[in-house]
């Protein structure tokens, strides 16, 4: 029998309380890298994404800054986005990760400019 890795279950775990309290509203699902990190916005009703950005995009990579600086680029960037596809109410997924550090300031910018979790 395999084993499931415990990441996997506190990520499935996690995903699954979301799932239930979080209704009718879209995803933001966060993945990091140890220098590079993206975030997408999902639809679950139709299994789409609507909103991506990452810190690989062009326009971001050519600004040097420190990983931090750099998820709160990333942050308003793609609020910028979801907001002129006329989402508003998200619910934040980190998936596995704490929310500390670059998850927390991603989190922080998405809410300051215009996405409510």
């Amino acid at each position: 029998m395999l084993k499931i890795n415990s990441n996997i279950k506190r990520i499935k775990r996690n995903r699954s309380k979301l799932k239930k309290r979080s209704f009718g509203r879209f995803r933001v699902t966060v993945f990091k890298s140890l220098k590079n990190i993206s975030a997408q916005i999902i639809d679950d009703s139709m299994n789409k994404t609507v909103v991506s950005a990452s810190s690989t995009e062009k326009d971001i990579k050519k600004d040097k800054k420190k990983k931090t600086d750099l998820s709160k680029v990333l942050g308003e960037i793609l609020a910028k986005r979801a907001v002129q596809k006329k989402i508003s109410k998200v619910y934040f997924d980190r998936g596995g990760y704490k929310y500390h550090g670059r998850i927390k300031a991603l989190a922080e910018a998405l809410r300051k400019n215009g996405l409510n979790f």
